[in-house]
Parts: structure tokens; C-alpha cells; sequence
């Protein structure tokens, strides 16, 4: 995590960047650094240290990925924007599929794009966002248009579940499926042995999954976490 010294510029839309993947950052931050009316304020590798650095350099918009190890990307959103309204976050992912896209917009994000997308179009989206439109990519939104024309779109991005998980049960699963030990977990959340046991219970009553391998399959069919992290 690191911060980007400020320029003075007019009013630039003040960008924060959070991707794990060291060459694709390096790519969106020569872009976003040779447009004139954005300011580069900082850069995060994983969704914790997004939502710190949110808080200590308060953006105009997270350039947000979604897959990332620790703290996911929907996650991370939602408590950015649950501390700080205002900031808007486009997300970028290279899932299209519809729960990952209605879990972002559930979460706060007001732009979704494919990591593939012209350089270009991310420009266009942090502008829209930045202006208080909500931009969609056409490959994403004609997905979740037939998705919900067939009744299939869901915003809550909790799949089948019968209770939806609480928003530090999902902090949990997302740490147990990439491979934290109990007492790991509870030194990376601050909480107690006891309380991440809790947790692990309560999500297995509400899931109807009785195993940490169930448990980490729901992780990564839900995009809590996938095989690379």
C-alpha cells in the first residue's frame, strides 16, 4: 500500500487504485496518470488496504478489482461506501457472470468493466462515475439485462443462500477458503478464537454446508475468493 504525492491541479478527479495484479496496476496507473483531469492519490494490493487507504486519502473514485486475497472487492466496496458515501467505485473484473456484477452494484459500485476493456473506456467510466452516473460496460449490462429477464438476477450476492451472510461472516469464509488457519483469522479480523468459531457455525446452520471444504466451494462459487489467491 502506498500513497501517491498530490499535484495541484483544478479540482482533478482524485482516483485510488486497488489491484492485486502488479502489471495490470502498473498499465492503469500510466493511464490514469496521463489524463489531464485525474489525480493518481494512492494504490492498494489487496481490499483491506483499499478501504484503510480510502479512509486516509478520501477519493473521488476506487478503481476497484474484484478478486483480491484477504478482502474481496464487493466487500471492500461496501465498507468504503458505508464509511464514506461519496466516494464512487468502478469495479474491474474479468468475471462477467451476473453475481458478481449485481453483488458489486448491491455493495455501492457505480461502474462495472471487464479487466480486457480499452484503457479508454475505464477513462470514461471514472468521468461518469465521477459526475454521478452510473456506467455499466455494454458486454456487462446486456448480461444482466438477460439474466434478469429470465428471473435470474439476484442484488445480494449470496447465490442460494436461505439467510444471507452477515458482512463479517463473508470477511471469514473469504479468509478460511484461502487457507487461514481459526487463530489466523481472528489475528487478522481482531476478534477472538471463540468469535471466528461462532462465526464458522452460524454459517454453517445458515448454508446448510457442514465442512470447511463445502464451506470454501460456497466461497468461490460466490466470488469470495478464487483458486489463485
Amino acid at each position: 500500500m502506498q500513497k501517491t504525492p498530490a499535484t495541484h491541479s483544478t479540482q482533478p478527479i482524485r482516483v485510488l487504485l486497488a489491484d492485486d495484479h502488479r502489471l495490470l496496476r502498473e498499465g492503469l496507473r500510466a493511464m490514469i496518470q496521463s489524463q489531464h483531469d485525474m489525480q493518481l492519490v494512492g494504490e492498494a494490493d489487496e481490499g483491506r488496504s483499499a478501504v484503510q487507504l480510502a479512509a486516509e486519502v478520501e477519493p473521488d473514485v476506487v478503481v476497484m478489482d474484484i478478486s483480491m486475497p484477504g478482502l474481496n472487492g464487493i466487500d471492500a466496496t461496501r465498507q468504503i461506501r458505508t464509511r464514506n458515501p461519496g466516494v464512487k467505485v468502478v469495479a474491474l473484473s474479468a468475471h462477467t457472470d451476473h453475481r458478481m456484477t449485481s453483488g458489486m452494484l448491491a455493495a455501492g459500485a457505480s461502474g462495472y468493466l471487464p479487466k480486457h476493456m480499452a484503457f479508454e473506456e475505464l477513462a470514461a467510466a471514472i468521468r461518469a462515475v465521477a459526475a454521478n452516473e452510473v456506467y455499466l460496460s455494454p458486454q456487462i449490462a446486456g448480461g444482466l439485462v438477460d439474466q434478469l429477464a429470465n428471473g435470474n438476477g439476484t442484488l445480494g450476492g449470496n447465490g442460494g443462500a436461505s439467510r444471507p451472510l452477515s458482512p463479517r461472516e463473508r470477511e471469514v469464509l473469504q479468509l478460511m477458503a484461502e487457507g487461514k488457519a481459526t487463530k489466523e483469522v481472528a489475528a487478522v479480523l481482531h476478534v477472538s478464537v471463540k468469535t471466528v468459531e461462532t462465526h464458522r457455525r452460524q454459517m454453517m446452520e445458515k448454508l446448510k454446508l457442514y465442512s470447511v471444504a463445502e464451506l470454501t466451494k460456497y466461497a468461490l462459487r460466490e466470488g469470495l475468493t478464487t483458486i489463485d489467491a
